[in-house]
């Protein structure tokens, strides 16, 4: 299946998302709470709007699964063989900290694979995005340019950790690396910004030890694989997209250096 879409049109999208983040950012934030007990709040909405709209002119045909209308059945989803996967507005509790650290997510699924991958911080201007040609990242009004993971130094090692989940379980991981390898640098961040820094080369790993959502995932995975990283959950396997009814992903591992089992740190 041919990917056929304007990628600096889908950032168009993310970006005017952003905006309409940022409008929200600016006042008073009104939070409500989903069934789940997850906040919600009027940016989230307002993201949701901008992004379904700007991707059924961009391309009609395609449709669209977002954290703010997940409602379809997997009876509709399993006959996608191509849909949009759009979380509008990652990292809601970072939001209403207003800490910066969240982000628009877009990807393009194809069968169970993100093939193109939007992520934007606009509190920071931060864009990375990844498709055929490379992962990309962008800083404000200066040029894209092309990021690659790093080899893992086993006596240098930084690791990614969740700012609003952060358990017991993480804390006995690091416990563990530093055992067995070295010190562990532990860099908190929000949303989906942690896979983009294992992405860049920030960071060698983010461990998720808990539940997240496939659209929390799918555009920074995209990102970390087409820069050269893995996304595997704890069975070794690349994570997969609307494979099951449910959209609940397993934990895993956002990795850049993929020779290394990080799973043997989980005893």
């Amino acid at each position: 299946m041919k990917t056929n879409v304007d990628t600096r049109a889908l950032i168009a999208i993310a970006r005017e998302a952003g905006s309409a983040i940022m409008r929200v950012y600016a006042g008073r934030i009104a939070v409500e709470s989903k069934d789940d007990n997850s906040p919600l709040t009027e940016a989230d909405l307002a993201a949701h709007r901008v992004i379904v709209q700007g991707l059924q002119t961009l391309t009609p045909e395609i449709p669209v699964l977002s954290e703010e209308s997940a409602d379809i059945s997997y009876t509709v989803r399993s006959q996608w063989r191509q849909y949009w996967l759009v979380d509008p507005l990652d990292g809601t509790r970072e939001f209403i900290k207003r800490n910066g650290e969240f982000t628009v997510n877009i990807a393009l699924i194809e069968g169970d694979r993100s093939v193109l991958g939007v992520v934007y911080a606009p509190a920071r201007d931060l864009l990375y995005f990844a498709d055929e040609s490379g992962a990309w990242k962008q800083q404000g009004a200066e040029a894209a340019c092309s990021i690659k993971v790093r080899q893992l130094d086993p006596g240098k090692i930084t690791i990614a950790g969740s700012r609003s989940q952060a358990d017991a379980r993480l804390a006995r991981f690091i416990d563990n690396v530093e055992k067995k390898l070295s010190a562990v640098n532990l860099i908190s961040m929000g949303s989906s910004l942690k896979i983009c820094m294992v992405a860049e080369g920030a960071a060698d790993l983010y461990p998720r030890l808990g539940l997240t959502s496939e659209w929390d995932t799918a555009a920074a995975q995209c990102v970390l694989e087409r820069a050269g990283g893995v996304l595997l959950d704890m069975e070794g396997n690349r994570l997969r997209y609307n494979s099951k009814d449910s959209l609940l992903n397993p934990e895993f591992f956002a990795c850049g250096d993929a020779a290394h089992d990080w799973r043997q740190y989980m005893a």
